[in-house]
């Protein structure tokens, strides 16, 4: 692991961490952002290696060119606010919930997971002046000098591929260059983190498909992604790739204990070989809440009452809204905020050297937390970075340096003739 002269370790660590506090209201982060940051982040390339926002694509009325508002609509990606925020894209996410694992099933997966991929495609067509696909590291530097910004494809959970896998060449035609096995249950290709406490494992970490999956992915340059699946994965997936691997929207597990969480000797192992972990917004992986099984199933129900969380018009998500207000009070459900995030990430910086930490907020898919709602609050991540002590360099590379460096390294490795196969 390679450490930058005035990276931050131990007592200093601690004694930054408070005086970081010092400068911020209490919970929200900093109330005003400073030149210099501001200066940083425009000259650095900020990627999100965790964007769900496709998954509104197909809302009726909903635009990505037009500014739409958290408070209102539970938004929190469109051009309007990435611009205001400084975001210049990221990993735009085909993901696809688990569903049945039999024939019927794993056909319904691979069609939802293809309208998905031709839905993103199809809002870079209609947005030309605004995006632009991205499916290699230099692509990032050259359309934000542009003036654009920056799709790249990822699958979450590769369920779409359970049917055929060799889609897997397609989709990397289309542009995917990141695939994650899993999500909050196990599939064929491998065992799930779950949702709190680990379940047990039915392949005992990866599957001979998933192991295959692996070795493909690696001869495509596709970065491989851990987050959701469970820590043998992370285990088997790190010794088998044969390139660095990415945790695109995880948190510390030695600072809340979740499964969703990697532990500290975990993310020393990633950062070893390389890989890089993208820290997470989501509130329930950060702190306790105080949601238990019972809350979550009544909260199912708010949203299935109204055919889905997805499919709400404006008015019903507001009635949705009160009533899952209701529930946290019932419940006495607890809010995580922008210090809860500031607490991951500082102390991830800490374990894996700031090299190997980036930003996946898990935007549009639950992410987001009381001070950091939406994409307009990344500069204050910028300034709480700089308030803790660390530099431009370090700082331009957690914003997208980092990932930049991951997809370079990976796609180095890749195979040139799978690569040219799969293009031809």
């Amino acid at each position: 692991m390679k450490f930058h002269p005035t990276f931050k370790t131990g007592a200093m660590a601690t004694a930054l961490l408070l005086a970081f506090a010092t400068t911020v209201q209490a919970g929200t982060g900093p109330t005003t952002i400073s030149e210099r940051a501001r200066a940083i982040q425009a000259k650095a390339i900020n990627l999100d290696t965790h964007l769900d926002t496709p998954a509104l694509f197909s809302r009726p009325g909903w635009k990505i060119s037009d500014r739409h508002s958290f408070e209102q609509d539970g938004s929190q990606i469109d051009y309007p606010r990435m611009v205001e925020g400084g975001l210049d894209g990221g990993f735009w996410v085909v993901f696809t919930s688990q569903g049945e694992r039999d024939a019927q099933g794993d056909l319904k997966a691979r069609d939802a997971g293809l309208k998905r991929l031709s839905e993103i495609r199809e809002m870079v067509a209609a947005n030309a002046d605004k995006f632009e696909l991205a499916t290699t590291a230099d692509d990032a530097a050259r359309i934000k000098a542009a003036g654009k910004k920056s799709v790249y494809i990822s699958m979450e959970n590769a369920y779409p591929l359970e049917h055929d896998p060799s889609l897997l060449s397609f989709y990397y035609k289309q542009g995917l260059r990141m695939i994650s096995l899993a999500h909050i249950s196990h599939n064929d290709f491998a065992d799930s983190a779950g949702m709190g406490v680990a379940p047990e494992g039915e392949h005992g970490g990866l599957s001979d498909k998933g192991k295959a999956m692996i070795a493909e992915a690696n001869r495509l340059g596709i970065i491989l992604d851990q987050s959701h699946a469970s820590n043998t994965v992370f285990d088997q997936m790190l010794a088998l790739s044969k390139a660095p691997i990415i945790l695109s929207h995880s948190g510390a597990y030695d600072v809340f204990a979740h499964s969703r969480n990697i532990d500290d000797a975990r993310i020393r192992a990633l950062a070893s070989k390389g890989g890089v972990i993208q820290v997470n917004s989501l509130g329930g992986y950060l702190i306790d809440t105080g949601a238990t099984p019972e809350y979550r199933e009544e909260m199912r129900k708010v949203y299935a009452a109204f055919g889905g969380q997805r499919r709400l018009s404006d008015a019903e998500r507001a009635q949705a809204k009160a009533k899952i207000a209701e529930l946290d009070r019932k419940h006495g459900i607890r809010t995580a905020d922008f210090d809860d995030y500031m607490r991951h990430l500082l102390h991830i910086i800490e374990v894996a050297g700031w090299e190997h930490v980036g930003l996946g907020a898990d935007w549009d898919g639950g992410g987001g937390v009381e001070g950091y709602e939406d994409i307009t609050a990344l500069p204050k991540v910028v300034q709480a970075l700089l308030d803790a002590g660390y530099d431009e360099r370090q700082i331009g590379g957690i914003l997208g340096g980092n990932t930049v460096r991951l997809i370079r390294e990976v796609q180095a490795l890749a195979d040139p003739e799978a690569v040219k196969a799969a293009l031809e």
